[in-house]
């Protein structure tokens, strides 16, 4: 259940009960595809890091080790040791990536494993019993990500089958929550709104699917090579026609930039592989811009990674040791990039929140919203 505690402008400040726990939003979910963070950072380094969401993938878990096996093993929560709130992406975007392999049709998707080659079909029903084996928190609906730019007439098709697919999904959610043998039978379930670029589809379909009441609502589609200003404007357009009493969710989004931009804009969650996918490159996020921690200036840099931050990282090595690790090709100099690149997304959330709570978000947002994105 959604509550807004308060509103500056479009931005929100609320907080989300699930039976895994309350999330305080907005809030960053941290990617943990195949159950893991890429980076070798356990539940435990998650909990220190201050995530209040694990984000974890269907597809991937699906092929390995099996969602039966996770089911066996008593759900998500249990084989990785998290306990806060898990939410499992439908399978959509994976397929949707997997374009050579893939054939789309009314019942659902055909497509071959990227492991192994063998074929595999998923529809909303299959991502629903798939997503119900994992236990997670927050299911979502499976839906067709559509390539950016798309026809008109393609992308109108898509979303009106993706609609179609999402009424399946909530009575498949249903029957599935109400079984003895399921783990979790306060599994909720959001939608996705897709349609491109085109705002005339874009708000039909959103007008479509929040008509089914559902736990949650998502824009999925963007973050896929537009122009950000294109995105955001797709933002605003969605975001008058979503629910007010329903957690909005921007999916795959993005830099900091990126979300104070979301926030503005009314978004409540978001996700992304950025900050731990840029930290195994040794790009890291610092509250004066980015830096490259390879470099030859930081060969004998004493300072932490971030002197404002006060991560357990920063709290104890120095750039210079840091890039030393990165150099010599040691696994530890990853794990502290993407420990530090983590707690920032974190510590962002927690510095909008503050913001929201006090009436001065506008303020935080000006300061930052390009400051965040600057190479330096």
């Amino acid at each position: 259940m959604y509550r807004l505690i308060k509103q500056e402008g479009n931005a929100r400040r609320g907080e989300f009960t699930t039976v895994h726990g309350t999330v305080q939003t907005p809030a960053f979910m941290n990617v943990a595809t195949a159950g893991a963070i890429k980076g070798a950072l356990s539940t435990k380094d998650l909990e220190d890091i201050r995530c209040q969401v694990m984000l974890s993938n269907t597809y991937h878990l699906h092929l390995r080790p099996t969602d039966t096996v996770v089911k066996q093993m008593g759900g998500l929560h249990k084989f990785t040791n998290w306990k806060r709130p898990i939410l499992t992406d439908s399978g959509g975007f994976q397929v949707f990536s997997l374009a050579g392999l893939r054939k789309i049709k009314e019942e659902g998707v055909y497509f071959s494993s990227h492991i192994d080659g063998r074929k595999i079909f998923m529809g909303p029903e299959e991502s629903m019993q798939i997503q119900s084996n994992l236990a997670s928190t927050i299911a979502m609906a499976f839906d067709e990500c559509v390539e950016n730019p798309a026809e008109y007439s393609y992308s109108k098709q898509s979303c009106d089958r993706t609609a179609r697919w999402l009424e399946r999904c909530k009575k498949e959610m249903q029957r599935l929550n109400s079984l003895d043998t399921t783990i979790n039978k306060n599994q909720l379930l959001f939608g996705i709104n897709q349609g491109c670029c085109f705002e005339d589809i874009r708000v039909e379909h959103m007008k479509k699917i929040r008509e089914l009441d559902l736990d949650g609502y998502a824009i999925g589609g963007l973050a896929v090579g537009e122009p950000k200003e294109e995105m955001y404007h797709i933002i605003s357009v969605v975001e008058e026609h979503m629910p007010k009493d329903k957690i909005r969710y921007l999916m795959g989004v993005g830099t900091p930039g990126n979300i104070l931009e979301g926030v503005r804009r009314g978004v409540d969650i978001f996700d992304c592989v950025m900050p731990s996918r840029n930290a195994r490159h040794g790009h890291i996020n610092t509250w004066n811009g980015i830096i490259n921690i390879k470099n030859a200036k930081y060969q004998t840099d004493d300072s932490p990674l971030d002197p404002q931050c006060d991560c357990p990282v920063c709290r104890t090595y120095t750039k210079a040791y840091i890039r030393h690790l990165f150099k010599a090709e040691e696994m530890l100099g990853m794990r502290l990039c993407v420990m530090h690149n983590l707690y920032f997304y974190n510590n962002l959330m927690e510095k909008i929140r503050e913001n929201l709570d006090n009436g001065t978000f506008r303020q935080f947002y000006s300061k930052y919203v390009d400051l965040l994105d600057r190479r330096i």
